[in-house]
């Protein structure tokens, strides 16, 4: 079977969210599932100013969150939705309709809210009848172009998620339950925390804090150089995520505890099953691995809209802590 992913590129989500899946579907398929991952903003024929608005994506939420905030809300509102879905049914369609006929899927599956609108005028326009599932990447803060009627099947996050689906008269039949699509490989938990640190050559014996950074994370730095003088008795590891300043500071410090400092990995899933807990921003994708590997939470950043919903989601089920001042971080902390 072919299946298109049709994914995007405005934080990093929805792309994980597609590896994950394609990833799954070759461990347990083979070759018998041939999955094609594409952002259609990087087709020809795309607009230019559509995939500047994505490259722009992250500067507006980490220097204007409370614009960005204010973009989102107005966004949800019904008639600003039904504008956006009409909007992105002309400027998308073409583009869309190229990668239907280029691949001919037996199944889209849409990681990114506003594909299924051209998705399905294509499937109404050639006859072609190719089910569509809507695998959505946000936890419990959702909007409203997430759910479409047209998607043949609903997959969401969690049970707050689904209610929201029901709310926009989606056929219950469609909705499933089903987590958010993770790397698979955090699936493969070591035989103790010991064991795999000694695998990554850290100490054996401490308390270890992954501080998980990146271009979107603010003062971790600052998080990190409070635990440097704590005087607890603890590891730290830190990954800068291609931040290069964050590197430079963490890589520049006089450390008083043991320290491992990463710039960026590709073995996320072995780093957090050697931590006791990780300290992040509230992103649905760090959050969800997290969870899914049992690691508590101590987040420092909250980009206002959707990573709000994340970081009450988190407290409120009692899976970490949001502390957003480097002070309060210490006191938390040394509660844990």
């Amino acid at each position: 079977k072919k299946i298109l992913i049709l994914t995007a590129d405005a934080g990093f989500g929805h792309r994980s969210t597609a590896n994950a899946l394609c990833r799954a579907f070759e461990i347990r398929y083979g070759d018998a599932a041939q999955v094609i991952i594409v952002n259609p903003l990087d087709e020809p024929g795309a607009l230019p100013f559509m995939r500047s608005a994505e490259n722009d994506y992250d500067k507006l939420a980490r220097e204007w969150p409370q614009f960005y905030k204010l973009g989102y809300k107005m966004s949800d509102l019904s008639l600003t939705t039904n504008v956006t879905e009409m909007a992105y049914v002309m400027m998308m369609y073409d583009p869309i309709s190229r990668l239907m006929k280029q691949h001919e899927p037996d199944a889209v599956v849409v990681t990114f809210p506003t594909y299924q609108y051209p998705v399905a005028a294509y499937r109404r326009v050639s006859g072609v009848n190719v089910p569509i599932a809507t695998v959505v990447t946000d936890l419990v803060s959702l909007q409203k172009m997430w759910f479409s009627q047209s998607a043949d099947l609903c997959l969401v996050p969690t049970q707050t998620a689904a209610d929201l689906a029901l709310e926009r008269d989606l056929d219950p039949e469609s909705i499933h339950i089903t987590g958010l699509p993770v790397n698979p490989a955090l699936a493969d938990a070591p035989g103790s925390k010991a064991e795999a640190r000694r695998a990554l050559g850290w100490p054996e014996d401490k308390f270890t804090v992954l501080a998980v950074g990146s271009k979107r994370v603010e003062q971790l730095d600052a998080f990190a150089h409070i635990l440097n003088h704590s005087g607890h008795d603890l590891h730290l590891v830190g990954v800068a995520g291609g931040n290069v300043e964050l590197y430079d500071a963490l890589q520049s410090a006089e450390w008083h505890i043991p320290a491992t400092i990463y710039d960026f990995v590709r073995n996320m899933p072995e780093l957090m099953h050697a931590a006791d807990c990780i300290v992040t921003k509230a992103g649905g994708l760090i959050v969800t691995e997290s969870l899914a590997c049992g690691l508590p939470l101590i987040l420092i950043q909250v980009i206002p809209g959707q990573e709000t919903g994340n970081a009450r989601f988190v407290v409120d089920e009692g899976a970490g802590d949001l502390t957003l001042e480097p002070l309060e971080f210490l006191d938390t902390m040394a509660h844990w």
